[in-house]
């Protein structure tokens, strides 16, 4: 549903078919409507899931499994939490919200580099020039759309950032990408109805003829997305985007920085019915200094914003259908460096997951003393996502076909975790 992909049509480059160099509008958006009303019955059987990104690889352990003493183990102290595992004291609302999340301490992957660990993290798949992968959000949105067949705005929505593609899903299953305000870039034009609705009509034609002609995937893809184009821009449904809308206190609790906002939007569309969200919090990717800038910086924002997201989604009862997952493309290095930072490191880290038919308040797998190792089952990609779509109640047995004729299940055929769920 995005409108932006990684095989070369932007949302620009669509939006130019329409006004040249700008962007299709919302022109509906004034109709107006509002989705809370009708919240409660939307989200009746609806299951989601919210990705964290935290782009750059997050130092893990001086976050979740934190070793004091060690020489590896930083200057961080540990701290007790409402579940059995305890975190970083610079996490104290966070701590607050541990019964509903666990700690996968035993992760250990193979992908050091940022590009090959994103795309790993993201799809179950290491980077092969053969075949693009769908990411896990294409996936989800994919498997559990046909339980609201009343959205109309997209069903996966990336927060703040890129997100990852479709791959052979294709076009319609892209990431939706908006502002932490929820502003939809190249979504502005100065149209009436009237006029829009007449240029919208004149290009499906066009559309649908050449996809016609050519018998082209990527022109019947592109023909796809125009339909649902129209849909976006004259839903009600808009009206979750609209974060300013929420009370100054809530938008304070979450925090005002750009992934506060973000998580607080990420809220607003799970109520919505939006089956996945990604949002993102880059920046981890810290060679250097990197205790004072976790202190002064990126653990009190997430701090903030994570536990006010978990509280109200627990709240709202939405967090029994809803997954939280909290992760990065790899973690860091035990050993701290020269320049007081810590380097790349995916053999031994940590992620949280919690929500829907998650387990909550675990602290699951060790690694050794000095966090060089784990010790216990390791856990991949693949089995996370395994662990997820369990609590989703999508069937991992389910295969795609890849547009090179190969077969692909769901998560890649990882094994469950099997302590996260009942």
């Amino acid at each position: 549903m995005d409108l932006s992909t990684p095989n070369g049509m932007t949302r620009r480059h669509f939006m130019s078919h329409l006004a040249g160099s700008s962007a299709a509008a919302a022109a509906a958006w004034t109709l107006g409507g509002n989705i809370a009303a009708q919240a409660d019955e939307m989200r009746r059987n609806r299951k989601s899931a919210i990705l964290l990104w935290m782009g750059g690889g997050p130092p893990t352990i001086d976050m979740w499994d934190l070793k004091p003493g060690a020489p590896t183990g930083g200057p961080f102290r540990p701290i007790s939490t409402t579940g059995e595992a305890q975190i970083c004291e610079h996490m104290p609302m966070i701590a607050q919200q541990m019964k509903h999340l666990s700690v996968v301490r035993s992760m250990s992957t193979r992908e050091a580099d940022h590009s090959r660990g994103s795309y790993y993290m993201h799809t179950g798949y290491v980077p092969n020039p053969n075949i693009e992968h769908p990411s896990y959000g294409s996936v989800i949105a994919h498997e559990l759309i046909d339980q609201r067949p009343e959205l109309e705005i997209p069903p996966f929505v990336s927060v703040g950032g890129a997100g990852a593609g479709p791959g052979f899903l294709g076009m319609a299953w892209s990431p939706f990408s908006v502002t932490s305000n929820g502003r939809v870039r190249n979504l502005k034009m100065n149209l009436d109805d009237q006029r829009l609705l007449q240029r919208m009509a004149a290009l499906n034609l066009i559309e649908n003829g050449f996809a016609k002609r050519t018998r082209d995937t990527p022109a019947a893809e592109h023909a796809k997305v125009l339909g649902k184009t129209l849909d976006l821009m004259t839903s009600e449904q808009m009206e979750a985007f609209r974060v300013e809308k929420e009370p100054d206190e809530v938008k304070e609790r979450y925090g005002t920085d750009n992934f506060g906002q973000g998580c607080l939007l990420a809220r607003r569309l799970v109520e919505a019915g939006v089956p996945f969200i990604e949002v993102d919090l880059g920046g981890w990717d810290m060679h250097n200094n990197i205790h004072a800038t976790l202190k002064d910086n990126k653990l009190p924002n997430l701090d903030r914003a994570m536990s006010a997201l978990v509280e109200d989604l627990a709240q709202r009862e939405l967090l029994q259908d809803t997954v939280v997952m909290w992760m990065g493309e790899f973690g860091r290095t035990p050993r701290i460096n020269a320049n007081a930072g810590r380097d790349h490191f995916a053999r031994a880290w940590s992620c949280v997951v919690g929500g829907a038919g998650i387990k909550g308040g675990l602290a699951v797998g060790e690694t050794n003393s000095d966090g060089t190792a784990v010790e216990t089952e390791p856990y991949s990609s693949e089995d996370l996502m395994t662990t997820v779509c369990k609590g989703l109640g999508i069937s991992t047995e389910t295969t795609f076909t890849s547009n090179n004729g190969r077969p692909m299940k769901i998560a890649g055929g990882g094994k469950l975790i099997r302590e996260l769920v009942a």
